[in-house]
């Protein structure tokens, strides 16, 4: 299948580690460029000296994607140096663990600026790119968004607010056939997951329990099958598909616990 992104320059935040950096690879393996932004120069300085060696386009750009300054940055830099914006990918963020108990007013707030604001930042200044284009956004949301986990109301609060600013999004952008689409993983191990599983006191144990609860094959979602929906999703392939919260998550979320066990 061919998905048409061809040389289509696309911002991907986070796009260094974890589920970013599947979703880089994915981008730049069909022929788009990836534009990283990300606080961590080492690792985009290393990926796209690889993915460059292997005759594919691609840039970083190191921010902290807080301010607000920082996300017209990045855009700015994109088209100064490209020309134009296809696709946004909203992905950069991190479980931070600010509780209801476990937490303060001010905690929350921070947690919602590190998390929620930088993805309607972004939108805002690539907008005007994004209608020339006919582009597209997808925003990486969680399953916490929907279930809950307890413990963590500011990334709740961040994810649930990105899934309602899809839908919102989708809508205020249907006269610019700009599409606007969430991708929403469970459980998929990345360099924040495994330092999140080393905080119990049996890691690995916590690991199985969680494991063998999800239902398609007992195993974690690999970053590469979240990559793989968010490349089909910003392509011409799926030119007929907006406001969707697409779950890749091997049935976590919706399927009954009980065919877990199921072979």
């Amino acid at each position: 299948m061919d998905l048409g992104i061809e040389n289509k320059v696309m911002i991907v935040t986070g796009g260094s580690k974890g589920i970013g950096e599947g979703i880089t690879r994915a981008l730049a393996a069909e022929g788009a460029i990836p534009v990283i932004a990300t606080r961590d120069k080492e690792s985009a300085e290393q990926l796209v000296k690889e993915l460059k060696s292997r005759g594919k386009e691609a840039n970083f750009i190191q921010v902290e994607l807080s301010p607000k300054e920082n996300c017209k940055r990045v855009v700015d830099e994109t088209l100064q140096k490209y020309q134009r914006i296809d696709a946004l990918i909203n992905n950069a963020g991190v479980n931070d663990g600010v509780g209801l108990g476990k937490g303060d007013p001010e905690k929350f707030l921070a947690s919602l600026n590190k998390n929620l604001h930088h993805y309607y930042y972004l939108a805002h200044y690539a907008l005007d790119a994004l209608k020339k284009s006919r582009g597209s956004i997808v925003n990486i949301s969680s399953k916490t968004a929907v279930t809950g986990q307890g413990n963590t109301s500011g990334y709740a609060a961040s994810k649930g607010a990105q899934l309602a600013l899809t839908r919102e999004w989708a809508v205020e952008l249907l006269p610019y056939g700009i599409r606007v689409n969430a991708v929403i993983p469970a459980e998929v191990m990345t360099p924040l997951y495994e330092k999140w599983i080393q905080t119990f006191d049996e890691p690995q144990k916590k690991l199985s329990e969680i494991v063998k609860n999800i239902p398609l094959g007992q195993r974690m979602t690999t970053k590469e099958e979240i990559a793989s929906m968010v490349a089909y999703l910003v392509s011409e392939q799926a030119s007929h598909i907006t406001g969707q919260w697409i779950f890749v998550d091997g049935g976590y979320v919706h399927l009954d616990r009980a065919l877990a066990g199921v072979k």
